[in-house]
């Protein structure tokens, strides 16, 4: 089998892998992405409701919350730069009753806590007046929360890794791997034509495979690699006109932010995710047929905030998977960036537990990572 020697690997084209990896080329590495997919962001990347978070909900200090503000911060000058579509539509997070007025004003405390610009709490009646079909007890504006086109974002990255001398290799799938005396890392590559490559240093954002493929690399201690929990989260469409202009969140339940209202670029509604612990934590074997039984649940928890919502309106989008390194019942867990001083292997960053808001927190993440490698040399 062939042998190919690399500076730095990045695993997974995703809006992660491909922020990290243009960030290491403009730093001056030789970068070479590797991608299971024959396109860039087939995973998670193509599944997200393209929100740009503003950093509210996240314990103070966390990783959640620094790399959300960071990466909003610099993901709103890049989109601007590259002609990237976005826009700052911004967000309502609304109660619906006592228990959830108490909730979002504990939202509006960390907002302050965690440095988020420009949140505040608003009555009701002045968040009817401005969405006339809003129902709620109380609400928090959000002015920087918006929406891009990650698909846009992510050629926007490729463009830049290419022009700064690196590539995405598709249908490249990583086997396995193992640790080399030199201190390398020998990777085992798939597909139609599998051979092996040799790397200095290797960033590990595989999303939901993350994990397992890390798991596969002889001799990295398999005592510090977390456990998966896999949560999928399905999406209706809304026919219709849009009765809203901006993102309409509830307060926040167990394992996410609620069934919330969002919109595309073009205007259209869609609502979700909501939140569906899996058994299995396979990511190979995957359903993400959306369930049209789940719209009952969806319709309940949306007339909430939208009583005028019509009977049939909704129909089955999409659904994404988030690899949760907590599960049912358990405090919401960290994005975990792991490098030698968690598993003392120079040169190996993995990102484990990316889920949203890892699209805004992309381009801060990718810092971390230069950063990291940057320290190692």
């Amino acid at each position: 089998m062939e042998t190919l020697t690399a500076h730095t690997l990045v695993i997974g084209a995703g809006a992660v892998g491909l922020a990290c990896a243009a960030r290491l080329a403009r730093a001056g590495a030789d970068v070479l992405v590797l991608e299971r997919g024959g396109a860039i962001g087939t995973g998670i990347s193509s599944r997200s409701s393209e929100v740009i978070h503003a950093g509210m909900y996240y314990p103070t200090g966390s990783l959640k919350h620094q790399l959300c503000i960071e990466g909003r911060r610099l993901l709103y000058p890049y989109l601007a730069s590259r002609g990237v579509a976005h826009r700052a539509c911004g967000k309502l997070i609304v109660a619906t009753d006592a228990a959830e007025t108490g909730k979002i004003a504990a939202i509006h405390a960390l907002a302050i806590a965690n440095g988020v610009e420009g949140c505040s709490l608003i009555t009701a009646r002045q968040a009817m007046d401005w969405e006339s079909g809003l129902a709620c007890t109380a609400a928090l504006f959000s002015p920087t929360t918006g929406l891009l086109d990650s698909h846009g974002f992510m050629l926007a990255l490729q463009g830049e890794l290419e022009d700064h001398g690196g590539r995405v290799v598709f249908f490249a799938p990583v086997a396995g791997g193992a640790l080399q005396v030199d201190g390398r890392i020998l990777l085992r590559i798939g597909g139609a034509s599998p051979l092996l490559v040799l790397a200095r240093q290797i960033v590990n954002c595989a999303g939901l495979h993350a994990i397992p493929l890390a798991r596969r690399i002889e001799g990295l201690a398999l005592a510090s690699l977390p456990q998966q929990t896999l949560a999928k989260g399905s999406y209706f469409g809304c026919q219709g006109k849009a009765a809203f202009s901006r993102l309409i969140y509830p307060a926040p339940v167990e394992g996410g932010l609620g069934v919330h209202l969002t919109l595309d670029l073009a205007g259209r509604m869609r609502f979700g995710p909501d939140v569906e612990w899996l058994a299995d934590g396979d990511p190979d074997g995957l359903d993400f047929a959306v369930d049209p039984h789940r719209a009952q649940a969806f319709y309940a928890a949306i007339r909430r905030y939208w009583p005028a919502l019509p009977d049939g309106a909704l129909t089955p989008d999409y659904s994404g998977v988030r690899p949760k390194l907590s599960g049912p019942g358990q405090p919401a867990a960290d994005f975990l960036i792991q490098g030698p001083r968690q598993h003392g292997v120079l040169g190996l960053i993995n990102l484990f537990g990316v889920e949203s808001p890892g699209l805004t927190a992309s381009l801060a993440i990718a810092e971390r990572v230069n950063a990291e490698l940057a320290a190692m040399a």
